[in-house]
């Protein structure tokens, strides 16, 4: 018998678990846990599939927090 390969978990599949363990992700997290320059095109292909992800932009900062919402 020999062995079974092991699934490469994608980018996008880290940020949704990262979204369901701590609720939200900015990209410096993206980029800095994940390697993830393109957060918002993950958000967006995850939005499709059918995920509740709110949008936010972090005052006097500038840049986007995205949340999860698993209730809806």
């Amino acid at each position: 018998m020999g062995k079974e390969p092991t699934k490469k978990v994608t980018k996008q599949e880290k940020v949704l678990t990262h979204l369901q363990t701590y609720g939200s992700i900015t990209p410096i997290e993206a980029l800095e846990k994940y390697g993830s320059f393109r957060l918002g095109a993950l958000i967006f292909n995850l939005r499709k599939e059918g995920y509740d992800i709110e949008t936010n932009i972090v005052p006097k900062k500038g840049y986007a927090k995205y949340t999860y919402n698993a209730s809806k």
